[in-house]
């Protein structure tokens, strides 16, 4: 019998059990009994190494029932289930990537369950035409009379604010929760999921930023599972799976540099925001495109993978990757450095956030190894992007610094998109913020609230 391996590692696992029991093959008088035997061991000794490298957040069932059968004979695997998935914030960039995944998927493994927007409600009603779900959440009320006009029929029912949102990601049919909504707004939608046992993909790093220890004990009290959208931080949690948790040295997340790679700091004293849009290997939303060309974005992921890995400050660190090829690195304390590569699409990590463990088809572009190219990496450039020191400084700080320097920056971009401060004032406003704002080392969610309230009014408040 030809079996078939969902990874290396049940491979390598089995492989052994094999040879160091032989009680586990299978006779002739009886072959399901050492196939019984075998999964059964397999499951026990897999259930305790997916812990260590996982840390903090618990994989979903690496060894759930219909792959131990996988294991066992490829005869013997039925279709999976089809889920249940939420969609918050399917209007923007991650929110259309993540649509296209279900429409490659064709409903054969996904659904679209929910879908939720704030302001552009012509795309929401298209996508609901075309996705059909059951639910579709406004964050704000003003709308709802208009929108369920437009859908009459097409879908089961339109609610609106904070409490249809939290109704349907608490849902008892929903399965996972895909956070897409940009900036701290998303924190809600990812707390009341995780506080209902969810599996959460989580494409929003502010939630981690603001209140990471409170997010992640929610999660282990709860049960819930966190995955990682972010491309950076989907390449480290495929990367640790060649190790132990204990035996990683250092993660190594790459940046492309943002538009303004190898600029001089005086060449960016009157950049206008249509040049900082222009982000050279990604398509993303304007915020995040802004944080790109300042490097927050980085500085951001850096206290992300603190909370998701459970990580030392020290044991973080940035390189400057301008092909967006590889992207992330972890290196082990044997000197191995293990990387994820392919090209520049977040429709690949976000399907595997949301069909994690299983690899399956995708609709993203190959990697061409046929052709030549080159990878390269430098440092980056820290005196002109302090962004990188500023989110060193608050992770190390802990306590409401996290919440005080995102809320600074998104009221800072907002402000630089507008035109009403320059580039290079981003990561000065952002420093004034985090100085002044009162910190506290173990804040309670709703102190993390008023902090993010004041630093954004600090923001407004602020003249070069």
């Amino acid at each position: 019998m030809v079996h078939r391996w969902r990874n290396v590692e049940q491979k390598t696992i089995a492989t052994r059990l094999v040879h160091r029991k032989p009680g586990f093959q299978p006779t002739r008088t009886n072959p399901d009994q050492g196939r019984s035997a075998l999964c059964n061991s397999l499951a026990r000794l897999v259930s305790r190494r997916s812990g260590p490298y996982n840390h903090h957040f618990a994989p979903i069932r690496p060894l759930e029932d219909r792959t131990i059968t996988a294991i066992a004979g490829p005869d013997m695997l039925p279709a999976p289930p089809t889920e249940n998935i939420v969609v918050l914030g399917s209007t923007g960039s991650i929110g259309r990537s993540a649509l296209d995944v279900l429409a490659h998927d064709g409903g054969n493994r996904l659904r679209a369950f929910a879908l939720s927007g704030h302001s552009n409600l012509n795309r929401l009603i298209e996508q609901a035409r075309a996705f059909r779900p059951r639910f579709v959440v406004l964050t704000e009320t003003d709308a709802l009379a208009e929108v369920r006009s437009a859908l009459n029929g097409q879908v089961d029912e339109v609610v609106a604010g904070l409490d249809g949102l939290v109704r349907v990601v608490q849902h008892p049919e929903t399965g996972r929760v895909l956070t897409a909504i940009v900036g701290a707004a998303g924190l809600q939608g990812t707390w009341a999921a995780l506080e209902a046992g969810k599996t959460i993909a989580l494409a929003n790093k502010e939630t981690l930023v603001m209140a990471g220890p409170l997010v992640m004990d929610l999660a282990r009290r709860r049960n819930a599972s966190i995955l990682p959208v972010d491309s950076e931080h989907s390449a480290i949690f495929q990367a640790l799976q060649a190790g132990r948790r204990s035996e990683v040295k250092r993660i190594i997340l790459t940046s492309s540099g943002g538009p303004f790679r190898g600029r001089a700091k005086r060449e960016l004293a009157d950049v206008t925001a249509t040049e900082a849009l222009k982000h050279p290997t990604w398509s993303m939303g304007p915020k995040i495109t802004i944080d790109s060309a300042t490097l927050m974005n980085k500085a951001l992921e850096a206290i992300e993978a603190k909370w998701l890995f459970g990580l030392e400050p020290e044991q973080i660190e940035v390189v400057v990757h301008p092909e967006s090829v590889v992207h992330s690195m972890v290196e082990f304390v044997d000197g191995s450095v293990v990387a994820q590569l392919s090209p520049p699409d977040m429709r690949l990590p976000i399907q595997y956030a949301l069909t994690y463990p299983d690899r399956v088809d995708s609709p993203s572009p190959r990697l061409d190894l046929s052709r030549a190219f080159a990878l390269r990496f430098e440092p980056p450039d820290r005196e002109t992007f302090p962004c990188l020191d500023l989110g060193r400084e608050a992770m190390k700080m802990g306590g409401t610094a996290g919440a005080a320097l995102n809320a600074a920056n998104e009221a800072a971009v907002a402000r630089f998109l507008e035109g009403t401060i320059r580039f290079l004032d981003i990561p000065r406003v952002c420093r004034a913020v985090l100085d002044q704002h009162t910190f506290d080392p173990r804040p309670a969610l709703d102190q993390l609230w008023k902090v993010d309230a004041w630093s954004r009014l600090e923001v407004g408040r602020w003249r070069p």
